[in-house]
Formats: C-alpha cells, structure tokens, sequence
C-alpha cells in the first residue's frame, strides 16, 4: 500500500493506493473508498481464485446487520463541490428534514438536509472548503 498526501487548491488529502488489478485502483481518499481506472495501464486477465470451501448461498431470510453508530451519525456530501454555508453548529438540536449547509456543485446550489433528528458534535467542513464525495460533513449524535 502506498500512502500520499495531496494539497488541491489549498485544500490537504490523505490517499491510500491500496490495489491495483485489472487496470482498476483501490484508493481511500480521506477515509472514503473509491474504485478508479487507471489510464494507460494494460489490461491482464483476472486468474480466478479457487477456494478451498465450496460457495455456500447467504441466507436471505436474515435480517441485515445495523450500521454501526459511528456511520450512522455521519452526514456525507452527496457529490464533490465547495461548501458556500454552513447553517448549524456544535450543540444544535435539529430535525429530520432540516437544511443543514449549502454545497455548490457544477455551478448549482444544493442543499444537504439532515436525514435524521439529532444533535450537532461535530462539524467537520468549513465554509469555502472543497469537498468529496463521501466525506463526511457533520456528525450527529
């Protein structure tokens, strides 16, 4: 795995390369995982790997396992843009529903809401800061 820090418009990001197959990379960017082609890299078939367990088929009457609070608390920018407000703060009270920054993104506005009742602990983006996909915003408990 190779590690790298990058500074885009004044803005630092840590990026993890964590595979490469296929001409696909692995990358974490920030914490968020990302799959991304890589240009100019020849395309190799895939040996299959063969497991020593024979495939057994999941059970789907199961119900899926809770998401674990940490990420549960996490509001995430829908797309990558520039962050224009910021309308909450650490401590805030809010509701499901409730606008809670303001993100431009390919020249438009766009609202992000929070998708559940909570409390603000933590904002982790400032107004004018570029964002990704995927990170997060602001944390609720």
């Amino acid at each position: 795995m190779k590690e790298y820090k990058f500074k885009i418009h004044g803005n630092e990001y840590n990026v993890s390369v964590n595979d490469v197959d296929n001409g696909i990379a692995k990358v974490v960017v920030n914490g968020a995982e990302y799959e991304v082609e890589v240009a100019g890299l020849k395309s190799t078939p895939k040996t299959p790997k063969i497991s020593q367990k024979p495939a057994v088929a999941p059970d789907l009457r199961e119900k899926p396992k809770p998401i674990s609070s940490h990420a549960a608390g996490a509001v995430k920018s829908p797309l990558p843009g520039v962050i224009l407000e910021i309308l909450v703060k650490e401590g805030d009270a809010i509701k499901a529903g409730q606008k809670i920054c303001v993100l431009e993104a390919m020249k438009m506005e766009n609202n992000i809401d929070s998708d559940r009742d909570g409390i603000v602990k933590s904002v982790k983006a400032n107004k004018g800061d570029s964002v990704l996909e995927g990170d997060v915003l602001i944390t609720l408990e």
